[in-house]
């Protein structure tokens, strides 16, 4: 799988409710319509600026907080679908993957807002390119989040499977 895109760039312990604030939970948990208010907390305009694509990139600890499968489902409404973190909160990563979302980890520290980067993953890692430069890599995933992303998350995955082997219900 290769991705590319620009990217949006957020600091450390960016947790759940700085993704999407509990406050507009209480209405919707429609991420279609959420997504307007991604990062809202941290940026009121972050959202109006992200673009189908984009790569959001962070650093330690994203992701902390409550365990909220929505806020990984508001990243990927908002087009992201790659996150690249110097370190991610266990419940955010395994809610990520369930979505779709890859999810890598490494050292953010060079990348900066805006830079266009190509994420590849392969059986042999995860490789973050800067025009044509290998500039981060990661451990390749395990065959079965390798298979939910393909699939675009795990239910996406279990229909799949369900309908070609024949599952009535």
């Amino acid at each position: 799988m290769r991705y590319e895109g620009a990217v949006k760039r957020v600091g450390d312990d960016v947790n759940t409710d700085y993704i999407i604030s509990s406050r507009r939970k209480r209405d919707t948990l429609d991420a279609a319509v959420l997504k307007q208010f991604f990062m809202e907390d941290l940026d009121p305009s972050f959202a109006a600026k992200v673009c189908p694509g984009d790569i959001l990139v962070a650093g330690k600890n994203f992701g902390c907080g409550s365990a909220m499968e929505i806020a990984a489902l508001v990243v990927r409404a908002s087009g992201i679908r790659v996150v690249i973190a110097s370190s991610f909160a266990r419940s955010f990563y395994r809610n990520g993957v369930n979505n779709g979302l890859l999810l890598v980890e490494c050292d953010t520290s060079a990348i900066q807002d805006g830079q266009k980067l190509e994420v590849e993953s392969a059986d042999s890692g995860i490789f973050v390119y800067s025009e044509g430069r290998l500039i981060a890599q990661a451990p390749s995933l395990a065959p079965v989040q390798q298979e939910i992303l393909a699939a675009g998350g795990l239910v996406e995955l279990m229909l799949r499977s369900k309908h070609n082997h024949g599952g009535n219900g």
